[in-house]
């Protein structure tokens, strides 16, 4: 096995696009989680109004890329207060089931033929983004020794990891304001901060809609990195491997989503390069593992994984267990 194309199929995976959009993904739903106390198991709901209300306005009524984009925060916020009125005066578990269950109903929505005329059902849609990649200041390729990234992809990277920090920046502006403590006193106490006079619904929608932003800007660049779109791409997977980022990274600290991101795609890719390595030089036979099923063993690791984070290092790499709290209500 070459183990140096492992590691530099790794370190790609941890720098590359995919690695910054769910690196900004993965701040909105510290938001909700590590500073609010809020169990948003439906954060790819963001994602997939973000990426569709950026699609659809350019192909079907031809606006530009910026007002797509500005469309699909706006459906963020609309989510945001659909999903928040109902749900943000349950209990952590049944906020829980609520946020799961819209995530799938809006991907079921998508892709059903009612909504094909603008969606696309379940064919998606497709180059929509040629006015991003149109502003690529980059002449070509990156080539640093085993490391290489094409033109585009150095463009989405520059673009998603300056968001993901000026995402990570705002959250710790606002966290060291007295908004912020507002919201740590919710996360630690809700009755606590009820009887200071804090209406805690107001303050839990205003993490809701902000944090579903910065997942509605991860599921724009999402769509823009690939130049295809389909509901069936915005699976609760997806949710779950945000959650594994944060909690790895360490949920309630402002670096913890990036470094999460990081850690997470740097140890998934090089066991997906592993893997394949091993089963093409017959270190593992095809009657054993196919390459075929290495997607499956990738979605078993992550499940594994976050299980194993929740048993011995919930707080994660940079967290804090004494100040983080996981009985959220």
């Amino acid at each position: 096995m070459d183990l140096m194309a492992i590691l530099s199929n790794a370190l790609r995976g941890a720098l590359g696009p995919e690695a910054a959009i769910y690196a900004l993904a993965a701040v909105g739903l510290n938001l909700h989680f590590g500073y609010t106390g809020l169990l948003n198991f439906g954060h790819v709901g963001f994602m997939l109004v973000g990426a569709y209300g950026t699609a659809v306005p350019v192909i079907a009524w031809g606006s530009p890329l910026w007002v797509g984009i500005l469309v699909g925060m706006a459906c963020a916020v609309v989510l945001a207060l659909l999903l928040g009125i109902p749900t943000l005066r349950l209990r952590g578990d049944y906020l829980a089931i609520a946020t799961i269950a819209a995530g799938e109903v809006l991907r079921y929505l998508y892709r059903s033929e009612w909504a094909e005329p603008l969606t696309g059902g379940v064919f998606g849609i497709t180059q929509f983004a040629n006015g991003f990649y149109a502003f690529n200041p980059f002449t070509g390729p990156l080539a640093l020794g085993p490391l290489n990234f094409s033109r585009n992809a150095l463009w989405v990277m520059t673009v998603g990891w300056g968001a993901a920090l000026l995402a990570a920046l705002l959250v710790a502006l606002l966290v060291h304001s007295p908004w912020g403590r507002v919201l740590r006193s919710v996360r630690e106490d809700e009755m606590a901060a009820r009887s200071l006079g804090k209406n805690v619904f107001v303050y839990k929608m205003q993490s809701l809609v902000l944090g579903g932003v910065m997942g509605a800007l991860a599921g724009s660049l999402l769509a823009i990195n690939t130049q295809a779109l389909s509901p069936d791409v915005f699976m609760p997977i997806l949710t779950f491997y945000l959650w594994t980022i944060v909690i790895l990274g360490g949920a309630s600290r402002i670096m913890g989503p990036i470094l999460g991101s990081v850690v997470f795609w740097f140890l998934l890719t090089s066991l997906d390069s592993l893997l394949r390595q091993a089963i093409s030089s017959g270190v593992i036979p095809t009657s054993v593992l196919d390459s075929s099923d290495v997607g499956a063993i990738r979605f078993a690791a992550v499940g594994l994984g976050l299980m194993l984070l929740m048993l011995f290092r919930p707080a994660g790499l940079l967290g804090n267990q004494k100040e983080l709290r996981l009985d959220v209500r």
